[in-house]
């Protein structure tokens, strides 16, 4: 007997509803707003939220001199075509890239993820 139907993951950040708006869209899910807190949540009940953080502080990937906090790896059919649509969301393709069948990417508010090929 499961406890739980799913978990929720919560991504702490300067700007709840752009990071909002940004995963949102990447992955086709409705954004909901509540003051300063912001969630996603997919048709079957998949929940993203989002905190803002005063005196946030970015993860500096690879390293761990602030380390990542979080991390999503994004299932996609096509890396060039997935990559191509999270660069013009406002993702930022990471120098450091050290798999071929994944590409790290950093999202607006610098959090590491990962388009990974099915």
């Amino acid at each position: 007997m499961a406890i739980a139907r799913y978990p929720s993951l919560v991504i702490d950040c300067p700007d709840p509803a752009a990071l909002a708006e940004f995963y949102g869209t990447m992955l086709d899910w409705k954004v909901k707003a509540e003051g300063d807190w912001y969630e996603i949540r997919a048709d079957y009940g998949q929940c993203i939220c989002f905190q803002k953080v005063e005196d946030y502080a970015a993860p500096k990937w690879p390293s761990q001199e602030v380390p990542q906090q979080m991390h999503l790896d994004v299932v996609v059919d096509d890396l060039d075509e997935a990559e191509a649509g999270v660069i013009a969301l406002g993702a930022t393709k990471h120098d450091h890239q050290p798999g071929t069948t994944f590409r790290v990417f950093l999202d607006p508010a610098g959090h590491p993820f990962c388009l990974c090929l099915s």
